[in-house]
């Protein structure tokens, strides 16, 4: 079925993943994450080597090994996350892709600049920082 928002698996793993660290007291790895969120150990791991990457985690090896977080749950933005995985949200979008548009008003700036801005995150905002539940 088609979506007029999508979310890709990588940034909802990332999210998901990030979420589950913050709310446990004990270290989680890829194979406790992969088995919570019944996703895919590789993905995951490929996921969690980029949050590792950029800073967001810390990474504990061997058996008794996992993820925390690299910073207070409260500083990580959505925003944040999202765009890591998927790279910056275009702001402004033709779906023909090109400079120049064969129309005078195309039919896409409305309905796109109207829903990306509410779509966005917004950086500090609390209701877009990481949840957890406790």
């Amino acid at each position: 079925m088609s979506k007029v928002v999508h979310i890709s698996e990588a940034v909802s793993l990332a999210v998901h993943s990030m979420a589950l660290i913050a709310s446990n007291k004990d270290m989680l790895n890829v194979n406790n994450i992969a088995d919570i969120t019944k996703s895919s150990r590789n993905h995951l791991a490929k996921v969690m080597q980029i949050l590792v990457k950029n800073d967001f985690l810390t990474s504990t090896r061997g058996p008794k090994g996992g993820f925390l977080l690299k910073k207070d749950a409260s500083a990580i933005d959505l925003l944040q996350l999202y765009e890591l995985m998927e790279g910056p949200i275009e702001k402004q979008h033709c779906g023909i892709y090109t400079d120049k548009c064969p129309f005078t008003n195309c039919v896409f700036t409305s309905p796109v600049a109207i829903a990306t801005p509410q779509m966005l995150p917004f950086s500090g905002s609390t209701t877009n920082v990481l949840i957890t539940s406790s």
